[in-house]
């Protein structure tokens, strides 16, 4: 596409409306990877569930023509959390004094990259937070390292390494202001 697709942004407070298109989306955004233990339709399933109950929890899927195209998703972490604990180096004070936003997944089905779609998906999940700062965590293998690129392009930068889970790869974390 090399125009700006039209999209509508739905926001999300809970994840029980939007719980079948997030898993449908990400079976296909995903799906080179499903056959890793980490990134299988089930994990995913289970973090969601997990994420969905957590303080702070948000959604922004985008829809074209009434169908879902790309999504993301997040939740507030504070001091002490298990994402900061995991995190090493341990992060600067500057970022843990106050609540951070956790983008914890973000994904745009392969006929919607390159459209600028993650990214309207991206700010339209933060602009209201009240959070300082935005995290997130990459495979910096992902894409050939394009998706790390991406972020930086955005205005994360990396602060740290951490795996989740021994069934993940290590990541990087990102951080950025939100404003």
């Amino acid at each position: 596409m090399t125009t700006t697709p039209l999209i509508e942004l739905r926001s999300f407070a809970a994840l029980d409306t939007a719980r079948g298109d997030l898993l449908d989306m990400y079976a296909e955004v995903r799906a080179p990877l499903l056959h890793l233990p980490n990134y299988a339709v089930t994990a995913f399933g289970e973090r969601l569930d997990r994420h969905g109950t957590e303080p702070g929890f948000a959604a922004v899927l985008a829809y074209a023509e009434g169908h879902p195209v790309g999504y993301a998703y997040g939740n507030r972490i504070e001091d002490g959390d298990r994402y900061w604990q995991r995190t090493s180096p341990a992060p600067s004070a500057q970022y843990t004094e106050h609540p951070t936003v956790a983008l914890k997944e973000i994904g745009v089905r392969p006929g919607w990259r390159g459209t600028g779609t993650a990214r309207r998906i991206h700010d339209a999940l933060i602009a209201s937070r009240p959070e300082p700062y935005v995290t997130l965590m990459v495979n910096p293998a992902a894409g050939d390292g394009k998706v790390h690129q991406l972020y930086r392009s955005w205005g994360y930068e990396g602060i740290g390494q951490s795996q989740p889970s021994p069934a993940s790869p290590a990541l990087t974390v990102m951080i950025r202001p939100i404003r």
